[in-house]
């Protein structure tokens, strides 16, 4: 079995403890502020008025449903092609440790710039990838 899998796996279910995080906190919060929810209010707007922390771990829930579908793309690619071990395993595992990281610091102090280095690092890796998976293609 490919290597390359096990990041991909750690990454989903780190997604999954992200959601748990953003209920977790979510929850409470709109029971503190007795928010009434209203099926025709516009997309967004009655959980833009909880608080910056809690909105936090959405927003990092979200972005894990975005970027990340192109590294679950290429790492798949690379197992499947029997290019799922060595170096591409390191680069992967590199993605997970930015994303988690990238994860933490948006969900607790969500300092910008440090977010958007831990974001960039991480897209070169997920780069590096796509590249790699598609040298071994052709």
């Amino acid at each position: 079995m490919a290597s390359i899998l096990a990041p991909v796996i750690v990454l989903s279910l780190w997604t999954h403890l992200m959601m748990l995080w953003m209920y977790a906190t979510r929850i409470p919060a709109i029971r503190r502020t007795d928010l009434v929810l209203d099926r025709d209010a516009p997309r967004g707007s009655q959980m833009a008025t909880l608080p910056s922390r809690v909105r936090w771990k959405s927003d990092n829930y979200t972005h894990l449903l975005e970027h990340p579908t192109v590294f679950y793309a290429s790492a798949l690619a690379l197992a499947v092609m029997g290019e799922g071990d060595g170096r591409n395993t390191w680069i992967a595992w590199t993605y997970v440790a930015l994303r988690v990281a990238h994860s933490l610091v948006q969900a607790t102090i969500n300092h910008i710039h440090l977010r958007f280095a831990l974001f960039a690092l991480s897209t070169f890796a997920s780069l590096a990838l796509t590249i790699r998976a598609a040298l071994a293609w052709f």
